[in-house]
């Protein structure tokens, strides 16, 4: 056949290959391709440029140094094929070259999809350097024995960037509890922010910065950022280790600590020339409600009832009043207290009809085995730095490594689409097919070719 046919067809003659292109011998002189579609003009006029179909592979090629080196080819031509390797589509691989690159220009560089798409439901309109999608598994899946699983960086955009529609847009966790489930750094800097992070015990997330906030929670119906268990906010020099604007509860007990002298509470005041001033709060040892009003004395006498409210958060056989006359009289005294009331009189049996004003100060109700001065521990539970992690024997860090990996591949089996068996191609050939081919007018049966006989 001359290079001006129309076709090339050629039937398999040996068990090694059908069509070779040998690149010869010749020192001076390499050529560029081994097979090539020809590309006339800007749009090549084929459908489909080449399709390959193999039992093991589709397509396998290597780049880079091809020679056998000490005898094993296969190991100069990349790593030894696994599971997810030794049947493929496309086996790419190398050793000092990439394995499989794609690239495009206004569109997906690679894409890869696991599992039918029935309703159609992966985006169409999306585009990326690499796009992974699925609808019961996986996108994307990263993993590393010994360093990051996915690592995601960008100039002038965002490192990594979760959403979901109706679950978690990024979900961190750490299986030993070793370290940090989620850790996000603004910075640079080995270690910025006002703490080292290697001081740091493992959480759930961890987020410093040098010029930014650390972590920022955001939401306009529900809680912007929920912590559970200790949650601790250390500030540097001239910063808050906490700014809350807007309402703020406490579901437990408040206390502030500090340096001598700089444990207060106080409430910032807006004053006529447009600053803000402090209002310190008076302290106690004890746990008591207080209430203000005022009265006025009837022929020296008067009854005072007190707060409904306030009398049912206090214990209202155990409170104090204080008074204050609002005009010229004999004085005032407590003459008999009750559950919900006190009596005042003037003294010396005086009858005069002056106004007064009166504090009481009651216990708290709801508060039981109070004690006066009580201690504290007061010491932050980042105080001392994290303990060293050990390095695990080689023995003991091979084992739960194992361990890990196979629970890895349990999850994987009972979350896959055919009921928990393994995507894996079976590495034994399917039942023989029978081929019907016609014969003298009637169908008789031929055996297909084992593919693995080579």
């Amino acid at each position: 056949m001359s290079t001006q046919d129309d076709a090339f067809e050629a039937e398999a003659k040996s068990l090694n290959y059908t069509f070779r292109a040998k690149a010869g011998t010749k020192p001076t002189w390499t050529p560029r391709w081994g097979f090539v579609t020809d590309e006339p003009g800007f749009d090549p006029r084929f459908k489909i440029g080449g399709q390959f179909g193999g039992w093991f592979y589709g397509v396998r090629a290597y780049g880079g140094h091809g020679q056998d080196v000490g005898g094993n080819a296969e190991a100069t031509r990349g790593p030894p094929v696994n599971s997810y390797s030794d049947f493929a589509g496309v086996l790419g691989t190398g050793v000092y070259v990439t394995g499989v690159a794609g690239t495009s220009i206004n569109n997906s560089g690679v894409y890869g999809q696991t599992g039918e798409d029935p309703d159609q439901s992966i985006p169409a309109a999306l585009s990326a350097g690499v796009f992974g999608a699925s609808n019961t598994l996986p996108g994307v899946r990263g993993w590393s024995t010994q360093n990051h699983g996915v690592i995601g960086e960008s100039y002038d955009g965002w490192g990594v960037s979760g959403r979901s529609y109706e679950s978690v847009g990024v979900f961190g966790i750490s299986v030993t509890g070793m370290d940090s489930g989620v850790i996000g750094i603004s910075s640079m800097l080995p270690m910025p922010g006002p703490m080292q992070l290697a001081r740091l015990p493992a959480a759930g997330v961890v987020g410093s910065s040098n010029p930014r906030p650390g972590v920022i929670g955001v939401s306009n119906t529900d809680v912007g950022v929920l912590g559970v268990s200790n949650a601790v906010g250390i500030s540097g020099q001239g910063s808050v280790a906490g700014y809350f604007q807007g309402d703020v509860i406490v579901d437990g007990n408040f206390t502030v600590i500090g340096f001598p002298g700089q444990h207060t509470k106080s409430v910032a005041v807006p004053f006529p020339d447009g600053t803000q001033r402090l209002m310190y709060c008076m302290e106690s040892p004890e746990l008591w409600f207080e209430d203000f009003g005022t009265a006025k004395l009837k022929n020296g006498r008067a009854v005072v009832k007190l707060d409904a409210d306030f009398g049912r958060v206090i214990k209202r056989g155990d409170y104090r009043v204080f008074f204050t006359p609002e005009g010229d009289c004999r004085g005032l005294y407590l003459r008999r207290k009750r559950t919900g009331s006190f009596e005042v009189r003037e003294l010396m049996d005086g009858k005069s009809s002056v106004a007064f004003s009166y504090r009481i100060v009651g216990r708290r109700k709801d508060i039981r085995r109070h004690r006066r001065f009580a201690k504290i521990d007061t010491r932050l539970p980042v105080s001392a730095p994290a303990p060293a992690r050990r390095k695990p024997k080689a023995a003991s860090r091979s084992s739960t490594l194992r361990a890990f990996v196979a629970s890895l591949e349990k999850e994987a089996r009972a979350g896959s689409v055919d009921g928990g068996r393994s995507g894996a191609l079976p590495k034994q050939p399917p039942p023989p097919l029978h081929v019907r081919a016609p014969r003298r007018g009637k169908a008789t049966r031929r055996r297909a070719p084992n593919p693995h006989i080579l």
